[in-house]
């Protein structure tokens, strides 16, 4: 297991983080409390810290699970959850309110079985709550001692620079992480927040890395599946970006083709390459697995002992580009200035000065 600093921050978290959304759910593509246990001290054991979960999935019984599973090696763990969504039908139980939040992050700490959270991350921008509520709710919990560090996910790149500079007015402690959606076939994100992540000094923690296993190469052109055992392409809804329509494209199709070479030659699986692009970013600090079964994780693990050459990433790089969209383009062509282009231009002009 490979280890990289979270965003800046002292925190050291393995490259590779147990993500734990379906732990509980019920229907065929969860994963029972048992083999759940199991999966966890899988990970520990092979050198793993990081784990994600949050406090709605399965309506709470995950951080419950995930508690009971880390209590006896809590110490190994740098464990993450999120507050912002409804976790009842009371109208107060939702949102990035103080209210909300105090009272999620308690909750979820009983159901942890711990102390602390080390990462808490807001699950989505709140448009009611005033953001300088929310940061000042987020920095009394790190004062308490009951968060340790913090995190956004699934914000727009405005709502988190402007989160950053509440924080930055008042002191509070600013964002080390963010949380998007992010894989060779889901690379908005670089548009915006690879850059704001680099320069703000916060680690992305991609969700989605196989693209909602589209990227595990389980999946053939013209064969749509059609039951739930066929994953969650088959059982997604239209409007979520895993749904097979979205997925089952010519360009989509093409980077499976491109991973599958270097899965072939390398003599790994083509979730194994998929994941080790995204540990390549050089924003990325540690990708989320969302392996359903201890075959699956460890299969997934096999990802720490890949590094690709340059040549397998210009080659994944090509055949994933996201098309040109204004204003990225233009900045693009004509906006990007290095020092050495700014000194040459400070030359020439004192040349013509002379």
């Amino acid at each position: 297991m490979r280890y990289k600093q979270l965003g800046n921050s002292g925190l050291i978290i393995s490259d590779l983080c147990l993500g734990t959304m379906i732990f509980g759910e019920t229907g065929p593509r969860s994963t029972p409390t048992p083999e759940a246990c199991d999966m966890v001290n899988h990970f520990l054991d092979v050198g793993g810290n990081f784990i994600d979960t949050a406090d709605v999935y399965a309506g709470g019984h995950t951080e419950d699970i995930v508690g009971g599973a880390i209590r006896s090696r809590r110490d190994e763990v740098v464990l993450a959850t999120k507050v912002r969504f409804p976790t009842s039908d009371v109208v107060n139980d939702a949102g990035l309110s103080r209210h909300h939040i105090m009272r999620g992050v308690h909750n979820s700490l009983k159901r942890l079985q711990t102390d602390v959270i080390d990462l808490l991350l807001l699950h989505m921008w709140d448009p009611i709550t005033p953001i300088e509520e929310t940061m000042r709710a987020l920095n009394d919990l790190v004062s308490e001692g009951s968060v340790r560090y913090l995190g956004v996910s699934n914000f727009k790149a405005w709502q988190v620079m402007k989160a950053l500079g509440v924080s930055h007015n008042n002191g509070y402690p600013p964002f080390i992480a963010g949380q998007y959606q992010y894989s060779l076939v889901q690379r908005d994100i670089e548009y915006e927040f690879t850059d704001l992540s680099l320069s703000e000094g916060m680690g992305l923690t991609p969700w989605g890395p196989l693209g909602g296993g589209f990227l595990s190469g389980k999946y053939k052109k013209g064969e749509k599946p059609d039951n739930a055992n066929a994953g969650r392409i088959a059982t997604a809804t239209d409007d979520q970006a895993e749904h097979w329509d979205r997925r089952a494209t010519d360009r989509n199709w093409q980077i499976l083709d491109a991973v599958g070479d270097i899965a072939e030659e390398r003599a790994a699986s083509y979730s194994q390459i998929a994941l080790a692009w995204l540990r390549a970013q050089p924003a990325v600090s540690s990708v989320i697995l969302g392996a359903r079964t201890i075959e699956q994780l460890t299969d997934n693990l096999g990802a720490a002992h890949i590094d690709l050459t340059t040549e397998e990433i210009e080659k994944l790089n090509t055949v994933s580009q996201l098309p040109e969209i204004y204003p990225y383009g233009v900045i693009e062509r004509y906006g990007q200035r290095s020092l050495s282009e700014c000194k040459a231009y400070r030359s020439k002009s004192s040349e013509k000065q002379a």
